[in-house]
């Protein structure tokens, strides 16, 4: 193996003080991102919505802020060191993971969304804004051969990551993804916090899924959309107010728990 290989590339990746430095500037990002987007689902509950309440409407914010361009290049900076660091772990393997199969998809994942962010805020940062929406790009693929059962399939994939958000809050496996939790560096406030912001995220996450569902089995590209969509749908249900700002707090909880995460993640 040569010293240039991609192995050895992505090897000083993961192992690099700089870069597990500039990853935990991209967990304290995603707080930024999920607190801003708690604050525009309560604005919204309460009959005042300031914006869209997802990661679009948390850019602008940013963007509207004092020094906003330069906060969000720092975000941005931070996301794609999340992504380098996820992709590079995917390369590699997960150490300790029983199924390393999964671990590596996983990271897989985790690394594509933290590059889709980045790129999200290095936009923002110069002016361009988001690209199409949920309910665009759902149309473009409805009309595709086997669109219906392609959109379909990702509606219930994100059905199934909300699922698996509210069992890793509930079972508390977050844990895991913490260093120093087993001699209680982690206070019991973090662990709360982690516990009701995935539970709540997960939630949230599942209308998203179902709302892609309804698209697909419609083929009604209208009944699509994003976590604003889904947050705007849950306040139209009964007790929708209060249901909304539980979720809101709850998306809120997560951001601080992220906060938290930037300290304590296991890089």
């Amino acid at each position: 193996m040569t010293k240039n290989s991609p192995t050895n590339a992505a090897r000083r990746a993961q192992n690099s003080g700089a870069l597990h430095a500039l990853a935990r500037c991209g967990y304290a990002a995603s707080g930024v991102l999920h607190v801003l987007v708690a604050w525009l689902a309560v604005q919204l509950a309460l009959g005042q919505p300031a914006g869209q309440a997802d990661e679009s409407g948390a850019f602008s914010a940013i963007a509207q802020a004092p020094g906003g361009e330069f906060l969000l290049w720092a975000v941005a900076v931070g996301f794609a060191a999340l992504a380098l660091w996820q992709l590079a772990t995917a390369a590699l393997g997960v150490p300790g993971a029983e199924n390393q199969a999964g671990a590596r998809l996983k990271s897989l994942a985790k690394g594509v969304l933290y590059g889709v962010l980045a790129a999200s805020s290095a936009r923002y940062a110069q002016g361009s804004g988001g690209g199409s929406s949920e309910e665009s790009m759902t149309a473009d693929v409805l009309t595709m051969p086997g669109g219906p059962w392609l959109v379909g399939i990702v509606g219930l994939v994100i059905v199934g990551v909300g699922v698996y958000h509210v069992v890793k809050g509930w079972r508390k496996k977050f844990l895991r993804d913490l260093a120093g939790t087993g001699s209680g560096s982690v206070g019991p406030v973090v662990v709360r916090l982690g516990q009701v912001g995935y539970i709540a995220k997960g939630i949230a996450l599942g209308v998203v899924g179902g709302l892609i569902v309804a698209a697909a089995v419609t083929t009604d590209a209208s009944r699509a959309g994003g976590l604003d969509e889904a947050l705007r749908t849950m306040r139209e249900q009964p007790f929708g107010t209060a249901l909304l700002l539980v979720i809101g707090l709850g998306i809120g909880a997560f951001g601080l728990y992220a906060f938290a995460r930037a300290r304590f993640a296991r890089l």
